[in-house]
Protein backbone atom coordinates (compact mmCIF):
# COMPACT_ATOMS: atom_id res chain seq x y z
CA UNK A 1 0.00 0.00 0.00
CA UNK A 2 1.10 3.56 -0.82
CA UNK A 3 0.90 6.78 1.26
CA UNK A 4 -1.44 7.70 -1.13
CA UNK A 5 -3.99 4.71 -1.10
CA UNK A 6 -3.70 4.54 2.46
CA UNK A 7 -4.73 8.27 2.48
CA UNK A 8 -7.97 7.41 0.60
CA UNK A 9 -8.76 4.41 3.01
CA UNK A 10 -9.78 7.10 5.74
CA UNK A 11 -12.70 7.56 3.21
CA UNK A 12 -14.46 4.57 4.36
CA UNK A 13 -16.41 4.25 7.79
CA UNK A 14 -13.77 0.91 9.12
CA UNK A 15 -9.72 0.68 8.31
CA UNK A 16 -9.19 -1.90 5.83
CA UNK A 17 -8.17 -5.43 6.35
CA UNK A 18 -5.19 -6.43 7.25
CA UNK A 19 -3.04 -3.15 8.16
CA UNK A 20 -0.55 -3.91 11.13
CA UNK A 21 -1.47 -2.50 14.54
CA UNK A 22 0.68 0.34 13.65
CA UNK A 23 -1.09 1.48 10.93
CA UNK A 24 -4.78 0.63 12.45
CA UNK A 25 -3.97 2.91 15.12
CA UNK A 26 -2.69 5.44 13.60
CA UNK A 27 -5.83 5.24 10.99
CA UNK A 28 -7.78 5.17 14.37
CA UNK A 29 -6.43 8.41 15.46
CA UNK A 30 -6.62 9.75 11.56
CA UNK A 31 -10.64 9.39 12.31
CA UNK A 32 -11.04 10.91 15.61
CA UNK A 33 -10.38 8.02 17.89
CA UNK A 34 -7.82 8.93 19.74
CA UNK A 35 -8.82 6.23 23.03
CA UNK A 36 -8.93 3.31 20.52
CA UNK A 37 -5.97 4.53 18.87
CA UNK A 38 -4.13 4.35 22.08
CA UNK A 39 -5.42 1.75 23.81
CA UNK A 40 -3.90 -0.27 20.61
CA UNK A 41 -0.45 1.56 20.77
CA UNK A 42 -0.53 0.06 24.81
CA UNK A 43 -0.08 -3.54 22.84
CA UNK A 44 2.29 -3.09 20.51
CA UNK A 45 5.50 -3.78 22.70
CA UNK A 46 8.08 -2.25 20.23
CA UNK A 47 10.29 0.53 19.20
CA UNK A 48 7.69 1.64 16.59
CA UNK A 49 4.80 1.15 18.98
CA UNK A 50 6.49 3.50 21.39
CA UNK A 51 7.09 6.14 18.80
CA UNK A 52 3.36 5.74 18.19
CA UNK A 53 2.71 5.93 22.04
CA UNK A 54 4.76 9.28 22.04
CA UNK A 55 3.20 10.79 18.69
CA UNK A 56 -0.23 10.17 21.09
CA UNK A 57 0.79 11.63 24.16
CA UNK A 58 1.96 14.88 21.73
CA UNK A 59 -0.95 14.95 20.05
CA UNK A 60 -3.19 14.85 23.15
CA UNK A 61 -0.79 17.50 24.48
CA UNK A 62 1.02 15.52 27.39
CA UNK A 63 4.50 16.76 26.49
CA UNK A 64 5.96 14.67 29.82
CA UNK A 65 4.26 11.22 29.05
CA UNK A 66 5.17 12.02 25.25
CA UNK A 67 9.13 12.33 26.09
CA UNK A 68 8.86 9.24 27.74
CA UNK A 69 7.85 7.01 24.97
CA UNK A 70 10.30 8.85 22.73
CA UNK A 71 12.88 8.19 25.00
CA UNK A 72 11.44 4.07 25.41
CA UNK A 73 11.77 4.38 21.12
CA UNK A 74 14.97 5.65 21.24
CA UNK A 75 14.26 9.06 19.29
CA UNK A 76 14.66 12.60 19.76
CA UNK A 77 11.28 13.69 20.49
CA UNK A 78 9.28 15.38 17.37
CA UNK A 79 9.59 19.09 16.67
CA UNK A 80 7.42 19.68 13.53
CA UNK A 81 3.90 19.85 13.32
CA UNK A 82 1.75 16.81 14.45
CA UNK A 83 0.31 16.00 10.86
CA UNK A 84 4.32 16.14 9.48
CA UNK A 85 4.96 13.18 12.12
CA UNK A 86 1.18 11.48 11.67
CA UNK A 87 3.18 11.55 8.22
CA UNK A 88 6.21 10.47 8.55
CA UNK A 89 5.39 7.70 10.79
CA UNK A 90 2.74 6.26 8.48
CA UNK A 91 5.34 6.24 5.67
CA UNK A 92 7.48 4.43 8.13
CA UNK A 93 5.11 1.78 8.60
CA UNK A 94 4.46 1.39 5.36
CA UNK A 95 7.88 0.84 4.51
CA UNK A 96 8.25 -2.36 2.40
CA UNK A 97 9.79 -5.57 3.67
CA UNK A 98 9.30 -4.00 7.11
CA UNK A 99 8.25 -6.34 10.28
CA UNK A 100 6.28 -2.79 11.12
CA UNK A 101 3.67 -4.87 8.31
CA UNK A 102 2.57 -7.72 10.43
CA UNK A 103 -0.88 -7.37 10.38
CA UNK A 104 -3.22 -7.72 13.77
Amino acid sequence: MTYAEFLATLAAARPPAGLSALLTALWLERKGDWHGAHAMAQEIDTADGARLHAYLHRKQGDWSNARYWYGRAGVTPAQGTLDAEWERLVRDFLSPGSSRQATR
